[in-house]
C-alpha cells in the first residue's frame, strides 16, 4: 500500500532515473545552437579536440554533452535525421553500461551512434553486435556516414572474410559484427600459433542490439569449434547392444523436458551388462575412469528410446538423415552433436561416421562478460531484468516513447481446437484486408505458418509467408508489411530489426523496383511516384486502424509476445494487437493446468465458438512465467557449468598467450622439468617411508621413459645417506645437463622455436582431450543427485582434479618430448607455422534446432577451407617463375606481401 502510494507521488525508480538523465539532455540541447553555427571542417575537428582533452586528463563523462551534440549535428548533416531527446536518454544509458528498452520504431540504430562515437574516442575500439549479418552490414553502411564525417573508421565482420580483412575490421574505431562471428574469432585466435595471425584486439566496449535475443535466447546453447577425432565405431556398436537389453523399468523419460535417465535398478543392470561386455573399469559405472562409457550409454539410451524412425530421422541410402521437427523436411548434411548421431547410426545398423571432437567452446554469457563495459538495446527486456542483472550485472532502463503509444491491445480469444481457431483467424484477416488494414501474423513455428497459409488460400487471401531464415529478403518483405491490405505471416523472429512503417517503406520500394533503372529523369519521376503512393497509402492505412498484429498463439516467453505486439503503433501511429489461442497450443497442452482449460472449455464451448476472459489470460501468463523460470534455470545451469570450464579456459589461454609472446621459454621448461622430477620421486618415495619401501624399479622405468636417462640409481641406493632430496637434486642436474646438450646442437633461435612449438602443441592436445572428458563428465554428473549430492559441486571437484591431472600430463609430455628430440641436420624448408586443422563451427539455434553459425565458406557445414574465400584480391599477373619476394625470408604460412590476402605459399611463394 505504502509502496503504491510512494510510486504515485514520486514515480517508479525507473521514472526517477530517467528524470535525472533529462538534466544531462538539457545540457546537450544547450550546445545545439553553438554546433549548428560550426562549419563542416570545424565540426569534424571536434574529434581531435575531444581526444586531446582525454589525453589531458578529462573523462568520457566530462565530454559526453558536447560529444553527443556533435554526433546529433553530424547526423543532421549526413543523414538528415536529428536525434530525439529520448534517443539522447537511451544513448546515456548505453554509455553507462546498461540496457535501454525502447519500443520498436524509436530509432535504436541511430541512438547507438552516440555512445559509439564517445567511447571510440579512446582508440580502443567499439563493437556493435547484431543478430544476423544482414543487419550488421545494413547498420554499418548506414551509420558509417556519421562516423566517417567525424573522422572515425567503421568495420564489418560477416562470414567469408579472410584474416586480413577481419584484422582490418577489428582495428577500426567502430566494428559491426554478429555474435557468432565475434565468438568464433575469439576461439580461433586462441588456436593460432603466432600473435600476428590473430584478428581480435583487447576487449573494450560492446553494444548488443536485440540484447534479449542474443544474451537470453541464443545463450541457451554454446559456440563450439570441433574437429575430427578417432574412430569409435566398435564402441558405439557394443554399447548399443548393451542398451538394447534394458527394459522399461530401467529408465525414466520426460517428454516435456526431452530427457531420459537410468533408474537405480537400471544403473545396476547396465553395470552388470557392461562388465560382461568388458567395457567397465572397476565395478562402479560412475568412477571417473568410466566417464566416456557413461556418456555413450546415455546417448545410446536417448537414441533408442527418444528418437523415432520416420519422425525424428529417416534412413536414406544407408545414412541417417535428420528430419526438421518444424517443417518435416530432410536436412541433408546436418548431424546431431555429442555422439548422438553415431548412436542413432549404431541403432539403425548403418555405417557409423566418425564424430567430431570439441576443440574449443564458449558460452555467450562468458564471452560477453569479458567486455569491461557492456550495454544493450531492445524493445523487450523488462521481463528478464533479474536475469540480466544476475548474469551480466546490467540494469534494464525503460526509455519513454517519443510520442504516446496509440495501439489498442485487445483481449485474447480462446477456441476449442486449432481448426476452429485458424478458421476464425482466416475470416478476421480477410475482413481486415477488405478494409485495407495491413495484417502482420505471428506464428511460433514454420509448420504453423504453412498450416495457416492453407486456411488463407481457402479464403482467397493474398499473403506472404516468412520464417526467419533468409534475413535480407525477409527484411524487404517485412518492411512492406504496413502497405494497404498487405498480409504477412512470419515466425516471431522473422524480420527482427526491420522497421514497419504504415503505407510501406519508400527506401525499400525504390531499392526493389528501381534497382535496374539508371540515374536520370526517368528514375526521378519513378521515385516521386513511389513517394506519392506511399504517402497516400499511409493515410489510408491510418484511417483503417493502422497495422493489425495478429498472433496465432502465445509464445513460451512473454517477452517475445511483447516484441510481436510492439511491431504495431510505432511513433504514435494507430494500431491493433490480438492473440488467438486454443487447447491444442503447445503452451496450453504441455504447461497449462488441465482441469482449468479442459473441463471449462470442452464442456461449455460449442464448435467454432470463442470466449474472451481476463481470468484465462492471467492463467496463460502464469503458465508463461513457469516456462520462463524453467528456461532461466536451464541458462543458469549452462552458466554454472561453463563457469568451471571458463576458469580453466582463462588459465590455458593466458598461458598460451604468454608462451606466444615470450622470446624464450627456458624458465618454463626448466620449471616443468623440476616439477616432473619431483613428481617421479614423490610417487616412488612416499613421504615418511624407508628406502627399502621405495619403488625403485618404477622410478628407473619413469626416468628412462620421461627423461630419457639411465642414471646409476642402484649405486645411489647403496650410499650411506640416502634420501629423496638427494635423488631429486641429482636427477635434476642430469636432466638440465641433457637439455643444455640438446640446445647446444642448434643455434639459439632454433632451440627457442622448438621449445615454444612443443609447449603450444602439447598444451593444445591435452586441452582438447580435457574438453572432451569434461563434456562426457557433464552428461553423467547429474546422476550423483541420486546419492543426495549436488551435481554442480561434484562437477567442480571432478573438473578440478581432471585439470590438475592434465597439467601434470602436460609437464610430463613436454619434458619427455624435449628429452627425446633428435635433430636431423639437412637443408630444411623455410620455417613455417602449422596450419590449423579443418574444423566445424556450431551454434544451434534454440528455436529451430538449426546450426546458425553462418560459416558459409564450407559448403554449408562450416569447414574452414584450405584456400581462402574468393572475395580477396587476385594475385597480380607476373611472368612465370618471377617472384619479387624470393630474396626475403618469409614464412610460407604468412600473408603474402603483395596484399592479396592469400598465404605466401598459395600466392607468390607457389613452388
Amino acid at each position: 500500500m505504502f509502496g503504491s502510494l510512494a510510486k504515485s507521488l514520486f514515480g517508479s525508480s525507473n521514472e526517477r532515473y530517467v528524470t535525472s538523465i533529462r538534466k544531462i539532455v538539457a545540457k546537450i540541447n544547450a550546445f545545439e545552437p553553438q554546433f549548428e553555427a560550426l562549419s563542416d571542417d570545424d565540426l569534424k575537428a571536434q574529434t581531435q579536440t575531444f581526444r586531446d582533452r582525454l589525453a589531458a586528463g578529462e573523462t568520457l563523462d566530462d565530454l559526453l554533452p558536447e560529444a553527443f551534440a556533435t554526433v546529433r549535428e553530424a547526423s543532421k548533416r549526413t543523414l538528415g535525421m536529428r536525434h530525439f531527446d529520448v534517443q539522447m536518454i537511451g544513448g546515456i544509458v548505453l554509455h553507462r553500461g546498461e540496457i535501454a528498452e525502447m519500443a520498436t520504431g524509436e530509432g535504436k540504430t541511430l541512438m547507438a551512434t552516440l555512445p559509439c562515437y564517445l567511447n571510440a574516442l579512446e582508440g580502443k575500439g567499439v563493437h556493435v553486435v547484431t543478430v544476423n549479418d544482414y543487419l550488421a552490414k545494413r547498420d554499418a553502411e548506414w551509420m558509417s556516414a556519421v562516423y566517417g564525417f567525424l573522422g572515425l573508421t567503421t568495420g564489418i565482420i560477416i562470414p567469408n572474410l579472410n584474416e586480413m580483412q577481419r584484422r582490418e575490421a577489428y582495428n577500426s574505431d567502430i566494428t559491426y559484427a554478429t555474435n557468432n562471428e565475434l565468438g568464433f574469432d575469439y576461439l580461433r585466435d586462441n588456436m593460432k600459433f603466432d600473435r600476428s595471425q590473430m584478428v581480435h584486439r583487447e576487449f573494450s566496449f560492446g553494444i548488443v542490439d536485440e540484447v534479449d535475443s542474443i544474451l537470453i535466447d541464443e545463450a541457451r546453447t554454446p559456440l563450439i569449434i570441433s574437429g575430427p577425432t578417432d574412430d569409435k565405431s566398435e564402441l558405439y556398436i557394443r554399447v548399443n547392444e548393451v542398451v538394447n537389453q534394458l527394459v522399461e523399468d530401467d529408465y525414466e523419460k520426460d517428454e516435456k523436458a526431452k530427457s531420459i535417465s537410468l533408474t537405480e535398478d537400471g544403473t545396476e543392470h547396465v553395470e552388470r551388462l557392461l562388465e560382461d561386455a568388458g567395457l567397465l573399469q572397476g565395478s562402479n559405472l560412475y568412477d571417473i575412469e568410466n566417464t566416456q562409457v557413461v556418456h555413450h550409454v546415455n546417448q545410446a539410451l536417448k537414441a533408442i528410446v527418444m528418437f523415432k524412425l520416420d519422425t525424428d530421422y529417416i534412413v536414406k541410402d544407408g545414412k541417417v538423415v535428420i528430419i526438421d521437427e518444424f517443417t518435416g523436411r530432410m536436412m541433408d548434411g546436418r548431424r546431431w552433436s555429442d555422439g548422438l548421431h553415431q548412436a542413432v547410426e549404431a541403432k539403425e545398423g548403418v555405417q557409423i561416421e566418425p564424430e567430431n571432437q570439441t576443440l574449443a567452446s564458449i558460452t555467450f554469457q562468458n564471452y560477453f562478460r569479458m567486455y569491461p563495459k557492456l550495454s544493450g538495446m531492445t524493445g523487450t527486456a523488462a521481463t528478464e531484468a533479474a536475469e540480466f542483472f544476475e548474469i551480466y550485472k546490467m540494469n534494464v532502463v525503460t526509455i519513454p516513447t517519443n510520442r504516446p503509444i496509440a495501439r489498442q491491445d485487445n483481449e485474447d480469444e480462446f477456441y476449442k481446437n486449432i481448426t476452429d481457431k485458424f478458421g476464425a483467424i482466416a475470416r478476421t484477416i480477410r475482413e481486415a484486408q477488405e478494409s485495407g488494414q495491413p495484417v502482420l501474423v505471428g506464428t511460433v513455428s514454420i509448420e504453423k505458418s504453412e498450416l495457416l497459409s492453407s486456411f488463407l488460400e481457402k479464403e482467397g487471401v493474398a499473403h506472404s509467408v516468412l520464417n526467419a531464415r533468409f534475413h535480407e529478403s525477409e527484411a524487404h518483405i517485412v518492411a512492406q508489411a504496413g502497405r494497404r491490405g498487405a498480409v504477412t505471416i512470419a515466425t516471431n523472429m522473422a524480420g527482427r530489426g526491420t522497421d514497419i512503417k504504415l503505407g510501406g517503406s519508400e527506401e525499400f520500394r525504390i531499392d526493389d523496383e528501381l534497382k535496374d533503372v539508371p540515374e536520370g529523369p526517368e528514375r526521378d519521376a519513378a521515385i516521386a511516384r513511389i513517394n506519392a503512393e506511399v504517402a497516400a497509402d499511409r493515410e489510408a492505412v491510418k484511417a483503417a486502424g493502422g497495422l493489425f498484429v495478429l498472433a496465432t498463439e502465445r509464445h513460451e516467453s512473454r517477452r517475445i509476445d511483447n516484441q510481436l505486439r510492439g511491431r504495431s503503433g510505432r511513433q504514435g501511429d494507430p494500431g491493433l494487437s490480438k492473440f488467438y489461442l486454443c487447447l491444442d497450443d503447445d503452451l496450453l497442452r504441455i504447461f497449462g493446468p488441465d482441469t482449468l482449460f479442459s473441463k471449462m472449455m470442452n464442456k461449455n464451448l460449442e464448435d467454432g465458438e470463442a470466449i474472451g476472459s481476463k481470468w484465462l489470460s492471467k492463467a496463460i501468463e502464469t503458465a508463461q512465467k513457469k516456462v520462463e523460470a524453467r528456461n532461466y534455470d536451464i541458462r543458469k545451469q549452462v552458466v554454472e557449468y561453463d563457469n568451471v570450464m571458463n576458469d580453466q579456459r582463462k588459465v590455458i589461454y593466458e598461458q598460451r598467450g604468454e608462451i606466444i609472446d615470450s622470446e624464450t621459454v627456458d624458465d618454463v621448461m626448466a620449471e616443468m622439468r623440476a616439477e616432473t622430477v619431483n613428481a617421479i620421486i614423490a610417487d616412488a618415495c612416499p613421504p615418511g617411508s624407508y628406502p627399502e619401501q621405495w619403488d625403485v624399479e618404477a622410478m628407473k622405468e619413469r626416468v628412462a621413459n620421461i627423461l630419457d636417462l639411465s642414471p646409476p640409481i642402484d649405486d645411489w641406493m647403496q650410499e650411506d645417506e640416502v634420501d629423496p632430496e638427494m635423488f631429486e637434486t641429482r636427477l635434476q642436474d642430469l636432466a638440465d645437463a641433457a637439455a643444455a646438450g640438446k640446445a647446444a646442437q642448434v643455434d639459439e633461435d632454433t632451440w627457442h622455436n622448438v621449445e615454444k612449438s612443443v609447449l603450444i602443441q602439447t598444451l593444445d592436445h591435452h586441452w582438447k582431450d580435457h574438453l572432451s572428458t569434461l563434456d562426457a563428465l557433464r552428461q553423467a554428473i547429474f546422476l550423483r543427485a541420486y546419492a543426495q549430492k549436488q551435481p554442480i559441486n561434484e562437477y567442480k571437484q571432478e573438473a578440478f582434479a581432471l585439470f590438475e591431472r592434465m597439467l601434470q600430463n602436460i609437464r610430463e609430455d613436454v619434458t619427455r618430448t624435449v628429452a627425446r628430440i633428435d635433430f636431423q641436420f639437412q637443408e630444411p624448408e623455410a620455417a613455417a607455422l602449422p596450419d590449423l586443422p579443418d574444423f566445424l563451427t556450431t551454434h544451434i539455434d534454440p528455436f529451430t534446432g538449426e546450426d546458425n553459425s553462418a560459416d558459409l565458406d564450407a559448403g554449408g557445414l562450416g569447414v574452414i577451407a584450405n584456400t581462402l574465400p574468393p572475395m580477396q584480391a587476385p594475385r597480380p599477373d607476373l611472368p612465370e617463375g618471377d617472384n619479387p619476394y624470393a630474396a626475403l625470408e618469409i614464412s610460407r604460412n604468412a600473408p603474402c606481401p603483395c596484399g592479396s590476402g592469400r598465404k605466401y605459399k598459395h600466392c607468390h611463394g607457389v613452388l
